[in-house]
């Protein structure tokens, strides 16, 4: 007999005896702490049926089993015996928080980004969905049915008998005060009913506040122009194929985008099926909401004011299917849609779409995979695209659409640099604005036009220094120094929030003359008040703009024109579509320009072409000047040109010559303590362990540093940091799990892993 043969009469077990054992079903737990797991546990038989993948159990944990909530990822059904796996006590929600392909979502979600499952599914659920926000505990009254069959036949008092028939007609089931209500009697009725048998009880937690939405007078339909028909087509044709496709829109500013995702968003609904729309968190204008509220009838608007209860509410909402447009910043990529046909970024460039604590994901990327795993269109949207998404598309990984034109061929506004070396030499006004600002803000307002000034910094000082001793006044737990804000009297760390009184002489030798330099929107604004006093004017800041409904209240009075100059940081610089803005300033293009950042060229460009765009497009047109103490720096040059293709073509060699994205993938691991000399020996511990894995391998992933960070010390936490680069994205990650796998820090030493970073310092 051969080999082959005999195998064909070897097995394990007889088939019979297979048959005979008993079967269990395992579910794999994992928790939103430490320990993570996943941890098997049994699903006793009471619960089968119950427990189900995307719902939360409670699990007896450790030797002292204490109880613990933890997510249900998988469900096995094995053979044999269960041996000593310890059961599931209880399931903690009525449905399922997440859907099998969010799921998959999450565990993505979890390798790609290094981080645990249990913490992203932390994040991707809301902390008011776990802890069912706006809802109480109820109990609901019904007639079972073999007792409504007998209603006739049934001896009771005449209350008692009426309170019988009243709940057997009802359509759903009341609670007892709703029954007494509408029975027109006690309480005593009812109970007595309940102890017979004859009204049977049953406790569900529901939802009792619901929100009232504004409603919104309906906008007619834009007429299209040519690039936007061109770009609607493109995204209608993977609609109707049913494919996904990445679609990068590269529009200038005014080019009508946000009309193409509204039409491509109504060719989804005619489908019977939701779109999500992301925006940058200061794009939520009421703009942008009155836009989407005008065209679509259920639209959820999820952003950062939201109470717990009311995002419960949202999510149940999309949850049932009720909702067809979900608008939202960065964590509306999760939005439960139960039939998702597609998603829209807008400004994708943003950096706000990446979330700065773990899991440190990015929304661009995040809506890609689901995007993918749904077959539906992904659209990202903007004028100056990462230069991620533009050399994907140039590899053809991405469809490019491009829109080079605004609506009605109005023109792009003109930009003109000032060179402010010129202004300091000249020995004159020594203030935020230049001569030639303030001229032509003169003549905007003189014709009737609006104004907005931008600069991206807070407060009025953005340095304090004794010109005597040369002490720097920091922050006493930040690597920084405190920023002045006169209206408060106080010198704040913009990073942890410290706060001391604004010194009146050095801290340090107690000079007197202590200098305060260095600008901010608060002094800014000082100085438009006394240069313009006859003109309104309103600063939008974070400090500004942190009363609910300031931010919407501030855009009302400047588009009702009581308020002329608008001046502000980053948040007055996208989102705004304002006719009447006839002179952009950019007061300082510098702030980010010398940062110890590779991206600082791309980031300054973004903002001044953004901050430009929001002049010139009503019939007055309108111009920019840009300030600045370096012109001739080719970010700047390509700003003023609104030339992206020019920006592109210039800083992609230099990105690809050094290795950085979109040339490589990278991963930036910070290591923080209280101790100095500790963090930086673990951080050379930890560099050590990189590069022996990447000789032993000879892989190609490239170590800078480890060094200390540009923020040396935050919120009292010493910081060294190094950067992984590798072509690999795959084997970068591989090589830090591999790496950071049974790594024990020092007590009080923390690390992170940060993959894809956008933040450096």
């Amino acid at each position: 007999m051969s080999k082959q043969q005999q195998s064909l009469f070897i097995s394990d077990e007889a088939p019979w005896e297979a048959d005979d054992q008993a079967q269990y079903q395992a579910a794999i737990v994992v928790l939103p702490e430490a320990p993570w797991g996943p941890y098997d546990y049994l699903t006793p038989d009471r619960l089968r049926g119950h427990v189900e993948v995307g719902r939360r159990v409670r699990v007896p944990l450790g030797r002292g089993n204490r109880t613990v909530n933890g997510y249900c990822v998988a469900l096995e059904n094995r053979v044999g015996d269960p041996g000593r796996l310890k059961e599931i006590r209880s399931v903690v929600d009525g449905e399922p928080l997440l859907s099998p392909s969010m799921v998959a979502l999450t565990r993505w979600m979890a390798d790609y980004y290094l981080c645990p499952l249990g913490q992203v599914l932390e994040a991707v659920v809301p902390a008011g969905v776990r802890g069912r926000a706006g809802t109480r505990e109820v109990t609901l009254l019904h007639v079972p049915s073999e007792i409504a069959a007998r209603l006739a036949t049934l001896q009771l008092p005449e209350k008692q008998a009426a309170v019988l028939k009243l709940l057997a007609a009802s359509e759903r089931p009341l609670t007892p005060l709703q029954l007494a209500a509408a029975a027109e009697c006690t309480l005593a009725p009812i109970n007595g009913l309940r102890k017979k048998g004859y009204i049977k009880a049953q406790v569900r937690r529901m939802q009792h506040a619901e929100i009232s939405e504004t409603p919104t007078e309906s906008e007619g339909h834009l007429s299209m122009t040519e690039d936007q028909e061109r770009a609607l087509n493109v995204v209608l044709g993977a609609m109707r194929a049913g494919r996904h496709e990445t679609i990068l829109m590269h529009g200038v500013t005014g080019s009508g985008k946000t009309e193409v995702y509204i039409r491509a968003i109504e060719e989804t609904l005619r489908y019977g099926k939701q779109a999500i729309v992301l925006v940058p968190e200061i794009s939520l204008t009421p703009q942008t909401r009155q836009r989407f509220r005008s065209r679509f009838e259920n639209v959820a608007l999820l952003h950062s004011h939201l109470s717990p209860a009311e995002r419960h509410w949202h999510w149940q909402r999309i949850v049932r299917g009720e909702v067809q447009v979900v608008v939202g910043a960065r964590s509306a990529v999760f939005a439960p849609t139960p039939r998702l046909g597609l998603i829209i970024l807008d400004e994708e460039h943003d950096a706000s779409f990446k979330q700065d604590a773990a899991p440190r994901y990015h929304a661009r990327d995040v809506a890609l995979q689901r995007a993918q795993m749904e077959k539906a269109p992904l659209v990202l949207g903007s004028a100056t695209p990462s230069l991620e998404s533009w050399r994907r598309a140039q590899e053809g990984a991405y469809r490019l659409i491009d829109m080079p034109r605004r609506v009605f061929d109005r023109p792009l506004p003109d930009v003109v640099a000032l060179d402010l070396r010129t202004e300091w030499d000249s020995r004159r006004a020594r203030g935020a604005i230049s001569r030639q600002l303030q001229h032509a803000m003169e003549h905007a307002l003189k014709e009737g036009g609006q104004v907005i000034l931008l600069l991206n910094r807070r407060g009025f000082s953005t340095h304090i220094q004794c010109p005597s001793c040369g002490h720097v006044v920091r922050c006493q737990d930040c690597d920084i120094a405190l920023t002045h804000h006169r209206e408060a009297g106080r010198a704040i760390c913009h990073y942890c929030d410290y706060q001391t009184p604004a010194p009146q002489r050095c801290p340090e030798c107690g000079f007197e003359g202590i200098r305060y330099s260095g600008l901010g929107t608060e002094r800014l604004e000082a100085e438009v008040r006394i240069r313009f006093p006859d003109f309104p004017c309103l600063r939008m800041d974070s400090d500004t703009m942190q009363k609910p409904g300031s931010h919407e209240a501030a855009l009302a009075r400047f588009r009702s024109g009581d308020v002329r100059i608008l001046l502000g940081t980053q948040m007055i610089a996208k989102g705004l579509d304002f006719p009447n803005v006839t002179l952009v300033g950019v007061v300082n293009a510098d702030t980010a320009l010398h940062l110890p950042d590779f991206r600082a060229a791309e980031r300054t460009f973004q903002l001044v072409t953004q901050v430009a765009g929001r002049t010139g497009r009503g019939d007055k047109g309108g111009r920019v000047l840009v300030q600045t103490f370096s012109p001739e720096h080719p970010a700047i040059q390509a700003a003023l040109q609104h030339d992206y293709h020019r920006f592109a073509s210039r800083e992609l060699p230099n990105r690809e010559e050094y290795g950085y994205p979109p040339y490589s993938s990278m991963v930036r691991l910070v290591v923080r303590g209280p101790v100095e000399a500790v963090v930086e020996g673990f951080s050379d511990t930890l560099a050590e362990r990189i590069s022996r894995l990447n000789e032993e391998r000879g892989e190609p992933v490239r170590v800078l540093g480890p060094t200390a960070a540009p923020i040396s010390k935050l919120r009292g936490k010493h910081r060294f940091h190094m950067l992984l680069l590798c072509a690999d994205s795959a084997l970068l990650r591989a090589m830090v799990q591999e790496a950071t796998r049974e790594l024990n820090p020092p007590d009080d030493v923390q690390w992170i892993a940060d993959v894809d970073p956008l933040e450096m310092l």
